[in-house]
């Protein structure tokens, strides 16, 4: 069976082909980090209009490359839910498309469960029942995952999720957007004890998690208390690395720590982690250190999708292998799984 599968729920435009057996035939990702460089952040109506020029050259790019032609296709997938709604809309319009001229089944899929699912793309075998954890700058959530479609909430963010803290951060001590990645690299130069920031609701039983207050210290310690005027402050280079060091700990800490009450709450075994944030190297570190420690099965979404792609989109395998398609009247259901 050959899957076509799209994806468009924030900035990047991506399509691929896969098999059922999860091989990987052909992709294409068109990323949108220059037009969204100068805001600091996304801004929906420019993602929205980057995914309509771009969705049919990413479309064929992805087909060329697997050598597929498109009557060869025997489903298309495309990520409904979460993100934004002109974005998310995009590439729904485009798979019903396809489902419609092809008369092929049309499978939407949760983006976030489809970054957990990565995991079992790269490891080429059944890695569920498990503990997913999708910590992303959209997404900082712990599932419990009987199956690949059936996962149950246990706890996120109640605020801003980690990767998006991180980009945060990253603006305020002067980085490019995104800030997330140049913020990791600069914190190797740096002390993670130099400062002293919050780990909130680390002590806490509750799958839950809390940046901004972690956000609010930073500024602090760059302004001093009640001030938020940046631009009046200079920080030697060795302070941002010390900066970044320290709240990068801080934010691993917490990811961490709560990976492993999830784990104890659920009497699971295996975990398995996607999302942009799961590149970071200290957070890899830290957790396979920890589950090593504690007998865990632990798995990672390998570098090339732990940012949004098509590719964990084969997830629509697993739905099509119960049978399960959706109707032409499928819809967006945008917003975060925080």
């Amino acid at each position: 069976m050959i899957v076509f599968t799209l994806e468009s729920t924030c900035d990047e435009t991506a399509a691929a082909v896969v098999t059922d057996e999860l091989q990987v035939l052909g992709q294409a990702v068109a990323t949108q980090e220059s037009l969204h460089e100068q805001f600091n952040g996304v801004v929906p109506e420019i993602a929205a209009r980057a995914h309509l020029e771009r969705i049919l050259p990413v479309m064929q790019l992805a087909l060329e490359r697997a050598h597929v032609r498109l009557d060869q296709l025997d489903a298309v997938a495309v990520a409904n839910t979460p993100g934004l709604a002109g974005s998310l809309v995009i590439s729904l319009m485009a798979a019903k498309t396809l489902a419609l001229v092809l008369d092929i089944p049309l499978v939407g899929i949760n983006h976030v469960h489809a970054h957990i699912y990565a995991c079992q793309i790269a490891a080429q075998r059944n890695v569920y029942p498990c503990v997913g954890f999708a910590v992303s700058g959209g997404h900082t959530s712990l599932f419990d995952c009987e199956a690949p479609t059936k996962l149950t909430l246990l706890g996120g963010t109640i605020d801003d999720a980690a990767g998006e803290a991180f980009d945060k951060v990253g603006s305020m001590l002067g980085l490019a957007f995104p800030g997330g990645p140049a913020l990791s690299k600069l914190a190797e130069q740096g002390n993670p004890a130099a400062y002293s920031f919050p780990r909130s609701f680390l002590k806490e039983d509750r799958l839950a998690f809390s940046f901004s207050g972690l956000k609010t210290a930073v500024r602090y310690a760059i302004t001093g208390p009640g001030k938020v005027d940046l631009s009046s402050v200079t920080l030697t280079a060795q302070q941002k690395a010390d900066l970044a060091a320290s709240f990068e700990a801080a934010v691993v800490d917490c990811l961490v720590g709560k990976a492993l009450q999830a784990i104890q709450q659920t009497g699971r075994r295996v975990l398995c982690v996607g999302g942009g944030v799961a590149a970071n190297r200290l957070f890899r570190q830290h957790l396979q250190t920890a589950a090593e420690k504690h007998s865990i099965e632990l798995h990672f979404a390998p570098h090339s999708m732990c940012t949004d792609n098509a590719v964990m989109g084969a997830l629509a395998v697993e739905r099509l292998r119960l049978a399960e398609s959706d109707s032409l009247d499928l819809d967006v259901i945008p917003g975060l799984m925080r």
